[in-house]
């Protein structure tokens, strides 16, 4: 691959745009970790670009987990962050109801226990989560029950995700003052061995084609999710560097929000689907486009322990 995108970063370059920013934003699943193992290297290239004074945070679109719970995680794997160094759509969306919406009453979550933990942590009480299987006929489903404090509709990953949680939505959702808010719109989730699984994206237009409405997203791309980052760190796009295995999610939200971008091919992008974004002539997908592409993080070590240094 060649060309003023897309190049693949190595040798003397990677100090150069190392040099170029104070804080790297890393995405997880895909780039730092694969399920349960660390990549190997990643540890270490987070090591020392925290000893070379880098703020170094963790943005995932993971709903189903706590920051408590991804820092928990990322320290078993060596990683060693704190929970403020963790943004998850969980963490995210409960801050966009408050800070954005100015939400007080209720939401109905259609999502997981982490994420009713962290609406709750801000003081936004959550109604929903668990299983709801269905009862009676149809005229009853649309006559469901609704609490009346209810100001949202909110939709992250939900294992128990039914026809009664998507009807129950619904009902909400025609209320026109009700706010609708997804986590991310990531459709398949990559497994080990090629597999994949539905991801919140599927459960979230299934939501929207019912209510007849379109979410706001909080995760990534949505500026809205660096936004959270920066001003919780006072951080200069132009001076950050956003580290992704997805062109769509990861790549798209650097461009968008104007940091350097940095794919990292263990993940689910690859760089030939980079070099066809940035050859098709299309502006929405040049978009995805990373300044840089590496096979791992582990690349970036050379430069991080002055291995790539000339002799004298």
């Amino acid at each position: 691959m060649s060309g003023s995108q897309c190049a693949r970063l190595g040798g003397p370059l990677v100090r150069q745009l190392l040099d170029s920013v104070d804080s790297v934003l890393f995405d997880c699943d895909g780039v730092i970790w694969r399920g349960d193992q660390a990549i190997p290297g990643a540890a270490r290239v987070i090591s020392l670009l925290k000893q070379r004074g880098k703020r170094v945070v963790f943005v995932t679109n993971n709903s189903t987990k706590t920051r408590r719970m991804y820092a928990d995680k990322l320290s078993s794997l060596g990683f060693h962050a704190a929970e403020d160094d963790v943004f998850g759509t969980a963490f995210c969306c409960a801050a966009y109801l408050r800070s954005e919406c100015g939400l007080r009453g209720k939401v109905y979550l259609v999502g997981s226990d982490a994420m009713r933990q962290e609406l709750e942590a801000l003081g936004i009480q959550a109604v929903g989560v668990g299983p709801d299987p269905v009862s009676g006929k149809q005229l009853d489903w649309a006559s469901v029950p609704l609490d009346p404090e209810v100001q949202a509709v909110v939709v992250g990953f939900d294992e128990h995700f039914s026809y009664m949680k998507l009807n129950r939505a619904m009902q909400y959702l025609t209320q026109k003052d009700c706010l609708f808010v997804g986590t991310n719109r990531d459709t398949r989730l990559p497994l080990e061995g090629g597999k994949a699984v539905p991801g919140t994206g599927c459960l979230l237009q299934a939501v929207e084609t019912a209510a007849q409405r379109q979410a706001q997203t909080v995760g990534k791309p949505s500026r809205f999710m660096f936004e959270c980052v920066a001003r919780r760190f006072g951080l200069r796009p132009e001076r950050c560097l956003m580290v992704g295995d997805r062109l769509d999610t990861d790549i798209l939200l650097g461009s968008a929000c104007g940091l350097k971008t940095l794919l990292t091919l263990t993940g689910v992008s690859t760089a030939a689907e980079a070099a066809a974004h940035r050859d098709s002539g299309s502006a929405e997908r040049r978009a995805m486009v990373p300044d840089y592409y590496v096979e791992s993080i582990a690349d970036l070590l050379p430069a991080l322990q002055g291995e790539d240094e000339p002799p004298l």
